[in-house]
């Protein structure tokens, strides 16, 4: 009998231990409602930062901007090459000058280096050495009846020499151009205005804050729009989206996931590029505010191609529309007061006006907006129909 009354103690202990089943079960508290739906949650959002480890194309640009913010003092010297020519240096062109009024050519042409002048009496002279290749180019002179210097520019239609002969003609052209003004500043009604002088400044500060910057901050958050549209188009496709379903997590609840995990990575990336660039002696003066930048603009890029994958049909489809919407953004951004490169790079150099400010805001606040297209979205699809 006493064992009888153990073995049923201990039935009855495990029976109040279990959860009571049955048709109508006890409601969760709200407690633990919030912890069972942040878990899963949380394991989409895991499963879909795990994901991009079999993503190629997106591990190669990612690695791509590694190599480029790592070694971006050694780096940014070709490409400055590449941007500006003048900044190498060391070359040494030859161009003809005929005509009367040389004088002016031909001492502009001494103060830069890199280029030199040959005169030639004769016009056709010049141009057969030009065709022969013993002078790059040839600049013609002449002056019309209102004394206006007049110079005619033979050169190369093409090539690496071109490049760096335009350059050199260029910056000549201007200084003929800025004594041909001294000259004639005694025909003048009025004293023109007064122009700073010029101070030497490295051609690299130029190219590092308004194209290297703005190019590490801004790739991030188009490549994380690229990866959501992929991830929601695949789910699709692969009918993975409907197994989702099957956990406690509601559609907006898996859309939402994947959203902060893709719309988390250009913030991510951009905190790792501006360390990096640090390292390398390139100065940032806000980062805090060009992280929230990145971060409101990939919110807002992950949003609109959020929309787009759960609008669109198929994969093929859902990338044109996104690459569609993000060319059009870019069109709309020459219209703003002022280009999201040139905004980023004012608060990299620290000079930042009320607009840029402003246009933060705005960023911010489009940010915001897409959360709730996306929300609105979400809340007009089937699920059925996915």
């Amino acid at each position: 009998m006493s064992r009888e009354r153990d073995s049923s103690r201990e039935l009855s202990f495990d029976a109040d231990e279990r959860e009571p089943r049955g048709p109508n079960p006890p409601k969760p508290t709200e407690e633990s409602g919030r912890a069972s739906r942040f878990g899963p949650r949380w394991a989409v959002a895991r499963r879909e930062l795990q994901s991009l480890r079999s993503e190629k194309t997106i591990i190669l640009a990612i690695a791509i901007q590694l190599f480029i913010a790592a070694f971006s003092s050694f780096l940014v010297v070709g490409f400055v090459s590449m941007y500006d020519p003048d900044g190498l240096g060391g070359y040494e062109i030859d161009v003809a000058v005929t005509g009367d009024d040389r004088e002016a050519l031909e001492a502009a042409a001494t103060q830069r280096d890199g280029l030199s002048t040959v005169y030639y009496d004769d016009p056709d002279a010049a141009h057969a050495a030009f065709d022969g290749g013993d002078v790059a180019a040839v600049l013609e002179t002449a002056r019309t009846d209102h004394d206006q210097l007049v110079v005619d520019v033979t050169a190369p239609e093409e090539g690496i020499e071109t490049t760096l002969l335009v350059v050199q003609l260029r910056d000549t052209l201007e200084a003929v151009e800025h004594a041909e003004r001294v000259g004639n500043v005694d025909r003048l009604d009025s004293a023109p205005i007064s122009v700073p002088a010029e101070v030497d400044a490295s051609p690299y500060v130029d190219f590092t804050y308004t194209i290297l910057v703005p190019l590490l901050l801004f790739l991030p958050a188009f490549i994380s729009g690229s990866i959501v549209v992929d991830s929601l188009s695949e789910e699709r496709e692969r009918g993975t989206l409907e197994l989702l379903r099957v956990t406690p997590l509601s559609l907006t609840d898996i859309v939402d996931a994947k959203l902060v995990a893709t719309a988390a990575i250009a913030p991510v990336q951009a905190v790792a590029w501006l360390a990096l660039l640090a390292v390398n002696g390139t100065t940032v003066a806000r980062p805090g505010v060009l992280i929230a930048l990145v971060a409101a603009l990939s919110l807002l890029v992950v949003g609109v191609g959020t929309v787009v994958a759960l609008v669109a049909p198929d994969r093929r489809q859902a990338q044109l529309l996104y690459s569609v919407a993000i060319v059009g953004a870019l069109v709309v951004a020459t219209v703003l007061p002022e280009h999201p490169a040139n905004t980023v790079a004012k608060f990299a150099l620290g000079s930042a006006t009320a607009t840029s400010w402003l246009l933060v805001g705005l960023y911010c606040l489009l940010g915001v907006v897409a959360v709730f297209a996306v929300r609105a979205t979400v809340g007009r699809v089937d699920p059925a129909e996915l």
